[in-house]
């Protein structure tokens, strides 16, 4: 148990990068004009939809000392979903959004690791 402890607070620390990851590239597009901030603004707002950094921070709590199977699958479920739409967003708007790629294809292999049930909501 201690194995998947280690693996769920590696997603929870992946979700952070992301979520800082964002915060950074939307700060920097506001002055560069390089990225169109709304897009990464949209980004933004489906990470604050979906709670990411809540979900992020329960991870690393419940798992800190204790794994907790149930809740920290419930968590990884609710994650694959806001997952999956940010996923779609940056896959329709590929040109201007394709340095998040890499990050996306990170966190959805951190989540498959959990279990093969997930596996069916990926794409």
């Amino acid at each position: 148990m201690k194995f998947e402890m280690q693996k769920a607070n590696m997603l929870a620390e992946s979700i952070d990068g992301f979520i800082k990851f964002i915060h950074k590239i939307h700060e920097k597009s506001k002055i560069n004009f390089i990225i169109n901030p709304d897009k990464i603004y949209q980004i933004k707002l489906l990470i604050e939809e979906f709670k990411f950094q809540r979900i992020a921070d329960e991870l690393l709590r419940i798992n800190r000392f204790v794994w907790d199977e149930k809740y920290t699958y419930l968590l990884v479920d609710k994650f694959i979903e806001g997952l999956n739409i940010i996923d779609e967003y940056v896959e329709i708007n590929y040109n201007e959004l394709y340095i998040f790629t890499a990050r996306l294809y990170t966190l959805k292999n951190l989540c498959i690791s959990f279990s093969k049930k997930f596996n069916s909501h990926l794409n």
